[in-house]
């Protein structure tokens, strides 16, 4: 996939051909590894009874042989403070079950943001947004996207404050093959349009 090339922004924040990136504070993202297997994993784990405390729709157990997938094709993300893991999240770059006919525009889908409890409310989906922005402005995607199941305004208010628009939320009619929790209700969808100097005009 494309990538951004190493290029230093303001703040001391620089992002590299292979998507590392120094988000300042001791804060650094990279891709994760096979050996990071069971701390991401605890962070799920520690995300849904989060989700659990807050009456909120939960997340499935993770099937740990997913992760191990995830991880061969590069595909799981993690951000890290002084040697320790304190959020994870995986990429996709198709996604029709979801997004149907719009998951043919090319676009980065962000799934499973899990942060560590001791680093909860730190605006790291700003960070993501950020490094994403940085990994895939310069190549053919034309969107970061996500989603929730489930009306959660506080989740609504993260991401909308971090440059997330808000679609209008969709009732999914074959959710074969997706965890479970995509049956507990209508999934809000959020994009950002990216600005690609790749794109005509630009």
């Amino acid at each position: 996939m494309p990538s951004k090339t190493n290029q230093s922004e303001g703040g001391g924040k620089s992002a590299s051909l292979n998507g590392q990136r120094s988000c300042g504070a001791g804060m650094e993202i990279t891709q994760s590894k096979l050996t990071d297997i069971d701390q991401i994993l605890s962070l799920y784990d520690a995300a849904t009874a989060l989700q659990a405390s807050k009456n909120m729709t939960q997340w499935p157990k993770i099937d740990r042989n997913l992760v191990i997938r995830e991880l061969s094709e590069g595909r799981q993300w993690k951000m890290v403070h002084q040697g320790q893991i304190v959020c994870v999240w995986v990429v996709a770059f198709e996604d029709p079950q979801i997004w149907g006919e719009r998951s043919n525009q090319p676009s980065v889908f962000i799934h499973r943001i899990a942060n560590h409890p001791q680093f909860r409310g730190r605006g790291f989906v700003g960070n993501i947004v950020d490094w994403a922005k940085d990994l895939y402005s310069d190549g053919p995607i034309q969107f970061i996207r996500l989603d929730t199941v489930g009306h959660n305004e506080g989740l609504i208010q993260v991401y909308t404050s971090h440059g997330f628009t808000l679609l209008d939320p969709v009732e999914l009619e074959d959710t074969t093959g997706l965890p479970s929790h995509y049956n507990d209700g209508k999934v809000y969808l959020f994009e950002i349009e990216l600005e690609s100097s790749s794109q005509p005009g630009a």
